[in-house]
């Protein structure tokens, strides 16, 4: 096979045979029984004397075009040089349908032509919002890496392509009759039948899933970016809309900081740079409110302002209500899914086990019965995790383990296994059991449940704190391990990245953790931290007390030191590559002491003061007694000497006073 050419072209497929044209010129396909095409794979057969040319990884509509022996051809698709573009010459507007924080939603004709044909295709037309000339280009290749991505994909609305429309970016997408929401709004109270929402759920989860595994998070799921098909089926409509505009200028300044609809947006997504990063385990949040939503007919914090729920779910730590009566594996993947902690949520694959499973319950004699009936248990020696933190990390045969210490604990702890070798494994459903560690210096491996062991590689473990050994200004250099490959590839969340940074382990060395009740203050050498940071009288950094540990090694810090009022900011924030610790031990002399002591709490310096004032009182008035009482030893003597010389008026009166009126005065 010497000649080999490579073209873009467009099938149509009849029954016996197919004309593809290829820059005008014709090849006749003959002898083709069926010829069948997908979004992401083709399959040909037919009677080809020619050689077979093997599958190999595809994409969209790019054909190549192999030459056989005989003349016969082989055709093998794929999309790479696929064209995305839409003249807008070929889309009416006709009216708007719907709006929402990154644009708004049309419905249009788009009218295809070529010299065989002519259609005309009712589509919805999904215009963005303004944004800056200079990101334009930045936003059109993120799309059409999108689209590419995307075309195929079960669970996802189908992509036509993209173009501009009065100096708006719009993504032309097939029409749905309706959306999840829509639904919603014609039965009574909002809320759709359990029924429903396990099966929307099941196939919402499956196309996140699939997103996920293309590395694009969607950062913005709710009732009416759910569409549904022909078939009654639940699709994404919105394919990462937040995600594309990450890190992009808009026109909006309100709409720059948001990375979502405010209603649906987990914690982490309302600051990625400083409470993040994002990650795909923030698309749980959304979808635990979203089902939430569907199952009450309410709006997650309804009637509440911007900046209310900016307040409820990041300062607060506040969580969607779930309702009561669900099955317990929905119910318990639901608690999963609010949990601050982005670390604790469940991934796709665990929430899609949960709603499929619980299809098939049947709720009876006050209980649930059947698959998904059953509560996850309790996994021993699991201290401060969730079963969802746990269910990430798979162990296998050959991986180097050690004991997991508590969550959030700095102290050194007495492990059962410091380091060993996984050298069996109990398996189960549920990957869930005991394994056989092999421990140096223990003869025989020892039984150990996998909830309390974690995987170590190259020395390094989830949940480590790490220092890049190059620093960079726009991002803190140092940052927790968020997970770790067999293979050495680490994703690691610092404070200024919004998404978790990749890299090798070698580009690492440990760094010092830190745990809530530590004190710290700024290193002497910071004079312009990262965050604003209070003084003391006399200049010199104050001293705080961590009260939260972000996942991305953020540290809150609050200074029970100073008496703030109410509108005064109650806590601070901290690079943790810009603090030290501060303790007893390491403040030199008395007097350093005395103000780490002041450190604890305000109050230490007035009660400090009050119990001086009460000392002194209370030592003057023992003075003052002693001395009382050795003058009035002599007092009587003296008495008695002046009744004898004097006229007798006084001794008289002494005389006759009742002693305890007496024993008062003295």
């Amino acid at each position: 096979m010497e000649n080999r050419m490579t073209q873009t072209f467009t099938v149509t497929t009849k029954r016996t045979n197919a004309c593809v044209e290829i820059t005008g010129v014709s090849f006749l396909l003959n002898n083709f029984s069926v010829i069948t095409l997908s979004l992401c794979v083709y399959e040909a057969v037919g009677k080809m004397a020619g050689q077979v040319v093997s599958n190999r990884p595809t994409a969209l509509f790019d054909f190549e075009l192999v030459e056989g022996e005989s003349g016969d051809s082989t055709i093998i698709a794929s999309s790479n040089q696929i064209n995305p573009w839409i003249d807008p010459a070929t889309i009416k507007l006709r009216h708007r349908i719907g709006r929402g924080p990154f644009g708004d939603v049309w419905l249009a004709t788009h009218h295809s032509m070529t010299e065989d044909y002519e259609e005309y295709h009712e589509v919805a037309i999904k215009m963005l919002h303004p944004i800056k000339e200079d990101n334009i280009r930045n936003v059109l290749n993120k799309l059409d890496n999108f689209l590419s991505k995307c075309r195929g994909l079960e669970n996802i609305c189908w992509l036509h392509g993209l173009s501009i429309i009065s100096k708006k970016i719009c993504i032309v997408m097939k029409f749905y009759e309706g959306s999840v929401g829509d639904k919603m709004a014609r039965y009574k109270g909002g809320k759709l039948p359990l029924s429903d929402v396990l099966r929307y759920g099941a196939d919402l989860a499956q196309g996140i899933m699939d997103l996920h595994a293309k590395d694009i998070f969607i950062l913005n799921l709710k009732p009416f970016n759910f569409l549904l098909n022909e078939n009654d089926r639940a699709v994404l409509g919105d394919f990462g809309i937040p995600y594309v505009f990450l890190g992009v200028a808009l026109t909006n300044t309100e709409m720059t900081r948001r990375l979502g609809t405010p209603n649906y947006m987990a914690p982490e997504q309302w600051e990625p740079e400083i409470r993040g990063p994002i990650s795909f385990e923030t698309d749980s949040w959304g979808f635990g409110c979203s089902i939430v939503e569907m199952l009450t007919g309410i709006l997650p914090w309804s009637g509440k302002s911007v900046d209310e729920m900016y307040k409820l779910v990041v300062k607060k730590e506040e969580k969607p209500h779930i309702p009561s009566g669900l099955p317990p594996a929905v119910e318990n993947v639901l608690i999963g899914c609010f949990e601050y902690d982005f670390r604790s949520r469940p991934i796709m694959a665990d929430i899609l086990h949960a709603f499929k499973s619980s299809q098939n319950a049947v709720y009876q004699d006050g209980g649930w019965m059947g698959p998904g009936s059953r509560m996850i248990r309790e996994k021993p020696g699991g201290s401060g995790y969730t079963e969802w933190f746990l269910a990430k990390d798979h162990l296998q045969v050959g991986d180097m383990v050690r004991s997991r210490k508590s969550r959030g604990s700095c102290n050194p702890e007495n492990m059962d296994v410091p380091e060993g070798t996984v050298v069996g494994l109990e398996r189960d459903t549920d990957q869930d059991g005991f394994v056989l560690v092999r421990v140096h210096g223990i003869h025989d491996p020892i039984r150990v449940h996998v909830s309390t062991l974690e995987r170590v590689t190259f020395g390094l473990a989830a949940g480590d704190w790490v220092r890049l050994k190059t620093e960079d200004r726009k991002h803190s250099p140092v940052g927790v391990i968020h997970s770790i490959t067999r293979d050495g590839t680490v994703a690691v969340a610092v404070i200024g990245l919004e998404t978790l940074w990749m890299g090798n382990y070698s580009e690492f060395q440990m760094a010092k953790p830190y745990c809530v009740g530590q004190f710290i203050r700024l290193k002497s050498n910071v004079f312009s931290p990262r965050f604003d940071w209070p003084r003391k009288r006399g200049g010199e950094w104050a001293t705080g007390r961590i009260c939260q540990v972000l996942p991305n090694g953020c540290l809150a810090v609050k200074f029970p030191g100073r008496l703030t009022f109410s509108d005064e900011t109650s806590s601070f924030l901290a690079d943790p590559a810009e603090v030290e610790l501060v303790s007893f031990n390491t403040c030199p002399g008395m007097v350093k002491k005395y103000q780490h002591l002041e450190d604890f709490h305000w109050t230490v310096r007035p009660l400090l003061i009050a119990l001086g004032l009460f000392t002194s009182m209370k030592f003057g008035l023992f003075v003052g007694r002693k001395i009382g009482r050795s003058k009035n030893k002599k007092g009587p003597n003296h008495a008695v000497q002046n009744g004898q010389n004097a006229d007798g008026s006084t001794a008289g009166n002494t005389a006759w006073r009742p002693p305890k009126v007496t024993n008062i005065f003295r």
